[in-house]
């Protein structure tokens, strides 16, 4: 069942197996101008397995949802006994860096920083130009280590371009600064993405006016273009990061050497 107030009306509609039941009404509210959507809905025993969601799941998607929607509340209210409900709110005020701010704790190795560009381009020369804006929240741990890559609002389990990008730009800045600094004994082979992904806590949410997603599942995307752009911004980003932070350079280098040669 969906509810949609609009223009001063509500707009309630009826679906059942997928088709429309009893077509779109129009009817007067006493909501005035306040405009929002309700939507009431459960699981099909015919279509689904089992239809017992559990609770983690909903706390989870709402979770992520807050995450990347800076400022906006989600509130999970569960029906504990009849008429009864327990309520909780889902809400980060700074989005991304609150939440790599939270996971780090307070014994990070660096502090929690947050780097957002908009850019415009095409996957490929006779594709349409489109922009992405990306977001990057990150911080280097010897206590915790988590990559999250967003993108529209959806969590990207299996990464696909945002997580290139990372590996790329990461090991790229990173293996520069070791190699000017002179951090690499003679004869050493170059870190690679584990050694640095063992110390990184990084959250990237992008958006996109074009998506390319690997599969129906959507739990990864593929633009060539998101992934160029990713790589480029984080790196530069990177390297002037360690210029104007010296303590937080060498201490990334040092855990990430540390890392390489356990």
């Amino acid at each position: 069942d969906a509810s949609v107030w609009r223009d001063g009306f509500k707009y309630p509609l009826h679906f059942e197996k997928g088709e429309n039941v009893g077509g779109l009404h129009k009817e007067p509210t006493d909501r005035g101008k306040k405009t929002g959507s309700t939507f009431r809905w459960k699981p099909d025993l015919e279509v689904f397995t089992d239809i017992d969601i559990p609770v983690d799941y909903y706390t989870d998607v709402m979770k992520r949802q807050a995450v990347v929607n800076a400022g906006v509340t989600f509130r999970f209210r569960e029906e504990t006994s009849a008429g009864r409900f327990s309520t909780t709110d889902f809400r980060y005020d700074n989005g991304i860096l609150d939440y790599v701010t939270e996971l780090a704790g307070e014994e990070s190795l660096t502090q929690p920083v947050f780097w957002q560009t908009e850019r415009k381009g095409r996957d490929r020369a006779d594709k349409p130009e489109y922009k992405v804006k990306l977001s990057v929240a990150l911080c280097f741990s010897n206590k915790t280590a988590l990559c999250e890559y967003y993108h529209n609002s959806s969590f990207l389990e299996h990464g696909g371009s945002p997580e290139k990008a990372t590996r790329s730009a990461m090991v790229s800045a990173i293996d520069k600064y070791l190699r000017d600094n002179n951090k690499y004994v003679k004869g050493e082979a170059k870190i690679t993405f584990p050694d640095v992904q063992d110390c990184l806590i990084l959250v990237s949410s992008s958006f996109s006016t074009q998506t390319s997603y690997e599969n129906q599942t959507k739990k990864a995307i593929t633009n060539k273009f998101i992934q160029e752009a990713m790589t480029e911004f984080l790196r530069s980003r990177l390297e002037i990061y360690f210029i104007e932070n010296r303590d937080a350079a060498e201490k990334i280098a040092a855990q990430v050497l540390i890392n390489k040669r356990s």
